[in-house]
C-alpha cells in the first residue's frame, strides 16, 4: 500500500501499534508566528489590552493544549508529558510574536503533535484575545523545528540560511 502508518492494508484509518516499540526519551520542538500591527504589538508587550497579559495566558493556554492533543488529533496516543515550555519572542522589526513550544516524554512515541498543538493553540489564544483591535494578525509558519528520540532518530530542520535550526 503506502508507508503511511495510520492506515491498515485496505485503506481504513488505524491508530499506530505502540507495543513493540522501545520506551526512550523524547523531545520535540515546534515553532509558529503572529504577525500584527506595531500598535497591536504594542498593546502586547506593555500589557495593555484589556482581556489582560496576553502572553501569559497564551503560555497556559499552549501548555493545557499540549496534554489534550489526543482529544483533538484522532490517532494520537495518550502520551505522560514530562515537560511542556512555551515561549514568546517578540520581534519588534516584523511586528510579530514568535512562538516556541519544547515537549519531553519518556516513552513510546513521540510528542511532535503535542508540541505542534501547543504552539497552534498558543496562537489562537493571542489572535482571540486581540481581535477587538487587530482582526488583521495572521498565524504562519507552524512547523516541527526539532525532534529527538525513537527508532527515526533525531530531525532538525534547516534554517533559511543553511544552519539547522
Amino acid at each position: 500500500m503506502s508507508d503511511l502508518t495510520h492506515f491498515d492494508e485496505n485503506g481504513a484509518a488505524r491508530m499506530v501499534d505502540v507495543t513493540p516499540k522501545e520506551v526512550t526519551d523524547r523531545f520535540a520542538r515546534a515553532t509558529a508566528t503572529v504577525k500584527m500591527r506595531t500598535e497591536t504589538l504594542s498593546l502586547i508587550v506593555n500589557k495593555e489590552l484589556a482581556k489582560g497579559d496576553v502572553l501569559a495566558v497564551a503560555r497556559l493556554a499552549g501548555i493545557m493544549a499540549s496534554k489534550q492533543t489526543l482529544h483533538l488529533i484522532p490517532l494520537c496516543h495518550p502520551i505522560m508529558i514530562t515537560s511542556v515550555a512555551v515561549d514568546f519572542k517578540i520581534n519588534l522589526t516584523e511586528s510579530q510574536v514568535q512562538i516556541s513550544a519544547d515537549v519531553k516524554t519518556s516513552g513510546q512515541t513521540g510528542v511532535e503533535m503535542e508540541a505542534l498543538t501547543a504552539v497552534s493553540v498558543a496562537a489562537l489564544t493571542i489572535y482571540d484575545m486581540c481581535k477587538a483591535v487587530d482582526k488583521g494578525m495572521v498565524i504562519s509558519d507552524v512547523m516541527l523545528m526539532e525532534k529527538r528520540g525513537g527508532k527515526s532518530g533525531t530531525f532538525k530542520r534547516e534554517t533559511e540560511s543553511g544552519s539547522k535550526g
